[in-house]
């Protein structure tokens, strides 16, 4: 099963590199960007899964345990298809 992991700061985390990208933004003239917040977006395949909802634990496993900090980050997970 195909699965998308989608990483972000947690609210309140300052986030100099989302900082860095508005200033650029801006100095391009798109003043209108604000409040931009930089994240991890990752794809992967569950070869192992039996369904959906087991490629969703089991991705939800690998961020717990290796690809987001929780107590910096949030994530979401998405199954996107049968691999």
């Amino acid at each position: 099963m195909k699965v998308r992991v989608l990483i972000t700061l947690k609210n309140g985390v300052l986030d100099p590199q989302g900082k860095a990208i508005e200033g650029a933004l801006h100095g391009m003239g798109f003043d209108g960007a604000s409040g931009v917040r930089q994240g991890k977006l990752i794809e992967l395949d569950v070869t192992d899964a039996s369904s959906a909802a087991d490629a969703e634990e089991k991705a939800r496993a690998m961020c717990d345990k290796l690809l987001a900090n929780p107590v910096m980050e949030s994530y979401t997970v998405e199954v996107l298809d049968a691999a």
